[in-house]
């Protein structure tokens, strides 16, 4: 098994440099058909993510429609695809950050419902109550 990098998948889904986007391909239909085995990890996916939305400029439902067959492949083997799956749906319908919305679909994927936060983005998540630390002036 070897380990995907952050510019596969995007020569892939740019096709900014021909050849590499082809051999890119061709990587991704032997996962597919499962004649092959890979693996990546969550910095990969939130690297790519976040290259494409800030430097290519490409939308969220976009970015989801891209990730998530690649997130699919047969035979690419990622712990947590699941949960990453969700929270490009959380970050598409909610419009919030994906590092929001991945920490959203952790708690989903671990069953919390409540998180300790200032950030208001949780608020617009209906299975998730926001709480913010309490003050305390005798701690």
């Amino acid at each position: 098994m070897r380990f995907i990098d952050t510019n596969v998948f995007l020569r892939y889904l740019t096709g900014d440099d021909k050849e590499k986007a082809a051999n890119a391909l061709a990587l991704l239909k032997r996962l597919e058909m499962n004649r092959e085995k890979a693996t990546t990890n969550l910095l990969v996916i939130f690297e790519t993510i976040f290259t494409l939305e800030k430097f290519y400029k490409v939308d969220r439902e976009k970015v989801r429609n891209f990730l998530q067959p690649i997130l699919e492949l047969r035979g690419l083997k990622f712990r947590g695809a699941d949960t990453v799956i969700d929270a490009l749906d959380i970050h598409t319908s909610k419009n919030i950050p994906f590092a929001d919305a991945f920490n959203a679909a952790y708690m989903r994927a671990n069953d919390l419902k409540e998180i300790y936060s200032y950030d208001e983005d949780f608020d617009r998540i209906e299975d998730i109550d926001r709480i913010e630390p309490p003050f305390s002036s005798s701690e």
